[in-house]
This record gives C-alpha cells, structure tokens and sequence, in this order.
C-alpha cells in the first residue's frame, strides 16, 4: 500500500513539471511557428492577391491564373527541400555545437538554390505555353496563362533563394526577420498589382510583373542577412562542390516525395479544368485560401521541425518525443482555427475572389468542405514536418509515392463519373478527394510511423 501511494505522490509532484513542460513547449513553437509563417505564405500569398485582382478582370483570366499559378507553385514546391532540408541539417548540427558546420551546410544550399532557379527559369521560358496547354488550357484562359507564367518565372532564383535562406534562419531559430519580408513583401505586391492591373490596364501581365517585383525585393530582404550571419560563424561563402553535391543527394529522396504530392496537386488542376472553366475558376479561388491556410499548418510542423531536430541533435531522445507529440496536437489545434476561418470566408467574403454569383456559390462549397478536414490536416502536417526533421526521408518517399499512385487513380476514375454532374457536386467531388485521399492516407502513414522510434534511432545513428 505504501508503495502504491509513493507512486502516487511521485506522479502528482511531476505532473506540474509535465505542465511546465508542455507550456514551454507551446511557447517554443509559437515563437517560431508565428514568424515561420511569414516566410512560407509569401509565395501563397501572392497569389491570393493575384487571385483577388485578377478575378475581377474576367473569369477566363481567373481561370488562367489557376493553370499558371500551378505550374510556378509546383516548381517552388519540388524545390521545398532546400528549406526542409537546410533546416534539419542546420538544426542538428547547432543542437550538437558545430556552428559553422551548421553555416556552411546553408551556404551551401544557398548556392544549389541559385543554380536550380536559374536553370528552371530557363526551361520554363522554353516551355511556359505547351505546359499550360498540356493542363487543360485553352483559347483566352491559355494566353492569360501563359502570360501570368511568363511574368512570373523570372522571380524563380529569388524565391528559392528564400527557400535556401530560411533553413538557416530556423536552423539557428532566428525568424522574426521572415515575418518581416512576409508582411512588407505583401504590401509591395498589392500596391504594384493595383497600379499595374487597374492603373495601367495591364491585365493578368501587370499581375505577374507585380508579384515578380515583389519577389526579388524579397530574395534580397533575407539573402543578404543570411550571407551576415553565415559569416559571422566564421563560414565560407565560397560555392563548395562537395557540400552542394551533398545537399543535393540527401534532398533527393525528399525531392521524390514533395514530386509524388505535386503530381497529386497537378492532376487535382487539370480535372478541375476538364469539368469546365467555372470549376476551374471556383477551384482557383478555394485552392488560393487553401494553400494560405496550409502554410499556417505547415509553419507549426515545421517550428516542431526546429525544435525536435535540435533535440535530436543533442541526443536528447524523451524530450524529442515530447516536443513530437505536443506538435502534433498544436498542429490539430491550429487545423480547427483555419478551418472556422475557411468556413466564414467561405460564408460570407466569396466577393473577395470573383464577381460572378455562379462562381462565389462553387467556392462556398469548396471551403466548407476544406474547413471541416483542416483538423486532421493540422496533425498530419505538424508530423510530417518532423519526420522531415529526422531526415526520414526514403519513408517519405514512399509512402508519399503510394498516396499519389492510390489519389491520381482515384481521381481520374471520380472526374470521368462526375462528367454529367452539377457544378455544385464537382467542386465538392475535388475537395473532397483531396481530403479524403490525399491528406488521409498521408495521415494514416504519418501517424503510424510517429508511434515507433525507428525515425528517431536512425537520426541518432546518423549523428
């Protein structure tokens, strides 16, 4: 009996140490995560202001938007390892007190950031118009496409310079600064979209000179800041061939994984395009409000990245298992938020996207059905961002491999049944699929992986 409350007395005195805990965990997270944010929306969020401007120049331009704003979102998004990636290697290597290690490994993936813009900058100029047309573009929404894409590319280096950047910054967990290129960015943007699309006519064009602006005064708002502190660990700024030649062979299995979901997001465009331009046009408009509200998610996965890596790195494994189980439900927590916020904007600010009553009725219905997944959007975000983290990426890879080979059947087989559907059914039969397939399976993967610890013994190993 004594024994029994010994136990008992020792758990009531360390349940205010788990509290604490948990409290400097959240705190931790939030502290990161709320700056983090600012960095990830950037992109998104120029083109959700796209979005609201262009949408009230013509529905064939919104929908040109959608093909064109795909096709740069996706070249972004294979790049996300030069931030995850970065990130991860950053943070482990500070966590084991090798700092200019940690600085030079940034560096390096600075440089493969520059390369990699350039060269895709110059494949898509080749390329911009059979790509669009290959996504179900045509007629007036495939030039404004095309146009938009044009326009857009040449800001590629930039951005992905960002990418590169912001692993440093969260590697050292310093990222207030990407909250401020974020916000002063955005208002950049939309001065320089209003002048261009309204004041100067230019249409969908003057959109995307606006945003390329927007995203150079960026690439040079973190760069240089960057390349300072790198330097002040000591770290060479020299291009190292060897260090880039390593960023790019242990981001390759990322790369194949963040390729598997892009194909998934892809195909998800050129169905929504052949179930018809208002389709298209509705999915443009939920799909910029999702893809803000994901970055939100993502922010907290990858604030637990930080945290869990650095962890890791300094081979505390039971505090690294603690910051995973409370990121995962910080991220649950933010995926209810940004789901009630989808659900109004939804209700009741669908004139913000477009000023045809058809097309406002479709996006109500898309980001209520976004709204009610986004929970379980949060905890398998916030998961995969530390698995990423861990750098488990071949599980990664694989599994997301599946989850595109099980989704793209899956959605092909659903667009060819809902050709005789309403609109209202075909935007709620996408969202759906998104939800359903692609984020679930995802999240059943995640989930079942996060319970072991063979993510965890691995990144130990490998330190």
């Amino acid at each position: 009996m004594a024994s029994v409350t010994s136990s008992d007395q020792d758990q009531a005195r360390n349940k205010p140490d788990r509290k604490r805990q948990a409290r400097s965990t959240y705190a931790a997270i939030a502290s990161l995560a709320i700056p983090t944010f600012g960095q990830l929306i950037a992109e998104p969020l120029f083109v959700m202001i796209d979005t609201g401007i262009v949408g009230h120049v013509s529905d064939s331009a919104l929908a040109g938007l959608s093909i064109g704003s795909t096709v740069v979102l996706t070249t972004v998004g294979l790049c996300v390892f030069l931030a995850y990636g970065t990130t991860s290697q950053v943070a482990r290597l500070m966590g084991a007190g090798r700092r200019r290690e940690g600085m030079e490994t940034g560096i390096d993936g600075m440089w493969l950031a520059f390369i990699i813009g350039v060269v895709v900058c110059a494949i898509l100029m080749i390329f911009s118009r059979p790509l669009c047309s290959v996504m179900g573009a045509s007629g007036q929404v495939l030039d404004a496409a095309q146009q938009y894409l044009n326009a857009l590319i040449f800001g590629l280096p930039a951005m992905l310079l960002v990418y590169a950047a912001n692993g440093i910054f969260r590697g050292l967990q310093k990222v207030n600064i990407t909250l401020v290129a974020a916000i002063s960015g955005a208002i950049l943007n939309t001065i320089l979209e209003v002048l261009f699309v309204f004041g100067l006519h230019m249409g969908i064009l003057g959109s995307g000179l606006a945003t390329l602006i927007a995203e150079w005064y960026m690439g040079l708002f973190l760069t240089i800041p960057a390349l300072i502190w790198a330097r002040r660990e000591g770290a060479s700024l020299r291009p190292r061939m060897s260090g880039i030649a390593s960023s790019m062979g242990d981001g390759f299995p990322l790369f194949l994984r963040t390729l598997a979901l892009r194909v998934c997001l892809v195909m998800t465009v050129v169905a929504a395009a052949h179930l018809g331009e208002r389709v298209l046009a509705a999915y443009q408009g939920v799909n910029s409000a999702w893809n803000f509200g994901l970055n939100m998610l993502d922010a907290v996965g990858i604030a637990g990245q930080s945290l869990v890596a650095t962890e890791l790195g300094a081979h505390h494994k039971a505090r690294a298992r603690m910051m995973t189980d409370l990121s995962a439900k910080a991220g649950m927590i933010m995926g209810v938020l940004v789901g009630l916020v989808m659900i109004a904007l939804g209700l009741f600010a669908t004139p913000l996207f477009s000023p045809t009553p058809a097309i406002r009725s479709l996006i109500t219905v898309g980001m209520i059905v976004q709204g009610v997944f986004m929970p379980i959007a949060g905890w398998m975000w916030a998961l995969d961002g530390i698995l990423i983290g861990a750098e488990d990426y071949r599980y990664l890879a694989a599994t997301c491999s599946l989850t595109a080979l099980v989704y793209v059947a899956c959605l092909l087989g659903l667009t060819n049944l809902a050709q005789g559907w309403e609109d209202t059914w075909r935007i709620a039969m996408l969202w759906g699929a998104i939800n359903i397939l692609f984020i679930g399976i995802r999240a059943i993967f995640n989930g079942l992986r996060a319970r072991t610890d063979t993510w965890m013994d691995r990144a130990l190993v490998a330190d």
